[in-house]
This record gives structure tokens, C-alpha cells and sequence, in this order.
């Protein structure tokens, strides 16, 4: 198939330095196939092995015993090559059957190759270091890196982090900025100790990994709107799950948990939560959170450790110094990553106000300051219904999350 036009041009050159007819040309038509065409003016040049195929007006056309020959191979090469292919595949098919097992062991022995060969190459190319892995239940990281973020920022530019779990502090409470870190810190936590739990180095100067049964996450929000479930929903199922499942030899991961309701169901969700976890299951968790109310937790639990991402003001400027702290955070700076975002100028003005606002236990403030007339008798019963609750309050029943919500109606009541 290849070869077929360059042997007929040859043949057509070679017939006609041959013949010494020069107009002599090589042709195809599908009812004669191939054949050799002389004009009648030089017929008389026309060598005896010439068999006259088809008479024209002006010609004639001939065919010989080799591009008869020719002919044949070229109209069956497609055919035979089809043909060639099956029996070669078919032959190889046996031959892989008869050799299964062996080709099987193989691409196992391969593939187990080629994992221990890229984790040493990475262990080697990126300063990986061999982790102590015990039975024991403390997890200890000096200098902790996330293995793929690393990769992605200009070489030194990671901040390292350690990493300290264990029985009497099992419960890690991570608060601080967005864009701090909290996450990248928890989810490399996980990611060193699946490395160490399979055999393989880890992005750290030095580990010491009592071994896990499982690590549980609730990281990201998505949601199965198909299904009915919003995004909620499916965050409360996977902490159901978690609870149900979890032991104390397990890894938890929650990562701003109780998000998707109002403020107060988030915070008493994600409170009751960590005590829970604390008091029944006591498995080790990294439990990453905007509502700083949780940090009080501290107080109350005594297996808990607030920890936090420091940064560093300057003015309204914020630099993220992605290291973690034993203390808790005091803001989230949510603002200034919305102005980071690019958020229209008086968004994030008003957006200012309203904060300050709400810190300070004020109403929204208004754009537009209006004026409403007062009435004594509405103020006065207010406060007899305050006064009334105070004194009927028994406040040796009450929880932390209780009180802060009992504080938080009378702020309502009295604005």
C-alpha cells in the first residue's frame, strides 16, 4: 500500500525508455483496473508482450503479466494487512494467556517499584526525613510541611509548623485570619501521617507518629441539591458519621464546621461538638473555626489547646506570618480579605461601620440618622422584664452556651 505509487512510476519511466514511446502513461479505472495506454500514432512501437485490454478512439490500452501481478497485490493489500493483524493479535492473545500469572506478578512487582522509586525521589529531591512510627497515642511533628503546597510556592518560602497531640491535649482548637494558613496546617498534619502510615519519609525535621485506625475530615462545602440536601445538610450527615465511627485511636479533621445557619445555631452546634468529642470519643482532633467563642472551651475542657495563626498589623495593612501559636485569635480579618478580594470601596466602608457596631453592642449604625420619639412606658417595661428574668434565673443549671445566649436576648431586649 505504501509502495504502490512509486513502483507504477517506475514502471511507467521504465516502460517508456523501453518502448520509446514517449507519451506512454501507466492509468486505473475501476471497471479494467490497471493498464498501460498507447496512442494509436504509436502503436507500431508496442513490444509482443503487451495484451490489449480496451480499444479507444485515440488509443489503446494494454496490460502485461508483471502489472497483472502488481495489480493483485494492491487491490488485496488492504484486505491481507486486516487479515495479517487478526492472526498476529490472535497469536498474541495466546501467548498472553498462556503467560497471565507471570505477566500479572510483573505489573505487580512494577507498580510496587515504581512507588517505592517516586516516594525516594521525592523523599530525596525535597528534604523529606524517616518518622518514628510507634503504637503509641502521641503524635509529635517538629517542622511540619504541607507535601503539595510546598511544591507550588518559590523554594524556602513555606513556613513550617509543629505539631503536638497527645492524651493530656488531644483536642487542638485552631481560630485566626482567613488566608492564615488553618487549613493548610490541618490538612498537612493528615497528609504526614498517611505518608508515615504507609512507609513512606515525610515533609518534616522530625516525627514521632503513634499510629491512627483512621483519619476522619469534614473539610471544603458542597452540596446533593438533587437529592434535597443542601449544603448544611450534608456537612451535619459526615459529622454524624464521624461521631458514629470515630474511636480513640482516630484522626478527626473539622474545618469550620457549623457554617450554612445562623450564627448561634453554628456556634452551639460546633461547641456541643468538641465537648462530645472530648468527653466520650477522646480521639485526636484538629478543629479549625472562625467563632472565637469556642476558644472559651479552653476554660471548661481540660484536654483542649487553643491554637492560633499569628499576623502582623501594620497600620490597615495585615501580613500573614502563617505560624502557628499556643493562644487564641482575637479577629478574623475577614474585611481586609475582602478588600483583598477587590470588593467595591464603599462595601467594604460600610461594611467597617457595621462591625465596629456590632463589637461595641450597638444596633447596625444607620446611613440616615432618624429620630424616634421615646416612650417611658415601653422603656420602663422592658426593664421589669429584665429585672424579672435576672431574679428568676437559676444560674447553677445553666451551660457556658446557655448563659452566652441568655446574655445575648438581653442585649436584644435592650436595644
Amino acid at each position: 500500500m505504501k509502495e504502490s505509487k512509486d513502483w507504477l512510476i517506475n514502471l511507467e519511466n521504465r516502460e517508456r525508455e523501453r518502448t520509446g514511446i514517449k507519451s506512454l502513461k501507466i492509468g486505473y479505472n475501476q471497471v479494467f483496473g490497471y493498464y498501460i495506454e498507447v496512442t494509436k500514432a504509436n502503436l507500431n512501437l508496442v513490444p509482443p508482450d503487451y495484451i490489449r485490454k480496451q480499444t479507444l478512439v485515440n488509443a489503446e490500452r494494454f496490460i502485461t503479466p508483471e502489472l497483472k501481478e502488481w495489480e493483485n497485490k494492491i487491490l488485496h493489500a488492504e484486505e491481507n494487512i486486516k487479515k495479517l493483524e487478526e492472526e498476529l493479535f490472535q497469536t498474541l492473545r495466546e501467548k498472553v494467556i498462556r503467560h497471565s500469572k507471570d505477566i500479572s506478578v510483573f505489573a505487580q512487582s512494577i507498580a510496587e517499584i515504581d512507588v517505592y522509586i517516586s516516594l525516594a525521589k521525592a523523599a530525596r529531591e525535597y528534604n523529606y526525613v524517616c518518622p518514628q512510627v510507634t503504637n503509641d497515642y502521641d503524635i509529635i511533628i517538629r517542622e511540619g510541611r504541607h507535601p503539595v503546597i510546598e511544591r507550588m510556592l518559590p523554594p524556602g518560602t513555606f513556613v513550617p509548623n509543629d505539631a503536638y497531640l497527645n492524651k493530656d491535649k488531644f483536642i487542638n482548637l485552631i481560630t485566626g485570619p482567613n488566608m492564615a494558613g488553618k487549613s493548610t496546617y490541618i490538612r498537612q498534619i493528615a497528609l504526614i501521617i498517611i505518608l508515615a502510615q504507609m512507609g513512606s519519609f515525610i515533609p518534616a525535621k522530625e516525627a514521632k507518629i503513634g499510629v491512627v485506625d483512621r483519619i476522619f475530615t469534614r473539610i471544603g462545602a458542597w452540596d446533593d441539591i438533587s437529592s434535597g440536601e443542601s449544603t448544611f445538610l450534608v456537612e451535619m450527615k459526615e459529622v454524624g458519621n464521624i461521631l458514629s465511627h470515630a474511636t480513640e485511636r482516630s484522626l478527626i479533621i473539622l474545618d469550620e464546621v457549623g457554617r450554612g445557619t445562623s450564627t448561634y445555631d453554628g456556634i452551639s452546634i460546633a461547641w456541643a461538638i468538641v465537648e462530645y468529642i472530648h468527653n466520650k470519643i477522646k480521639a485526636k482532633t484538629l478543629f479549625a473555626t472562625h467563632y472565637h467563642e469556642l476558644t472559651e472551651l479552653e476554660k471548661e475542657l481540660r484536654h483542649l489547646k487553643n491554637l492560633s495563626v499569628s499576623v502582623q498589623e501594620k497600620g490597615k495593612e495585615i501580613i500573614f506570618l502563617h505560624k502557628i501559636v499556643e493562644r487564641p485569635a482575637d479577629k478574623s480579618y475577614g474585611i481586609y480579605v475582602a478588600q483583598l478580594a477587590d470588593l467595591p470601596k464603599e462595601v467594604i466602608e460600610r461594611a467597617e461601620k457595621i462591625l465596629l457596631g456590632l463589637e461595641k453592642g450597638r444596633e447596625i449604625p444607620k446611613k440616615e440618622v432618624i429620630q424616634l420619639p421615646l416612650f417611658s412606658e415601653f422603656v420602663d417595661s422592658k426593664l421589669e422584664k429584665l429585672k424579672s428574668e435576672i431574679l428568676s434565673l437559676n444560674t447553677n443549671e445553666l451551660t457556658p452556651i446557655q448563659a452566652l445566649l441568655k446574655i445575648h436576648e438581653w442585649k436584644e431586649l435592650l436595644k
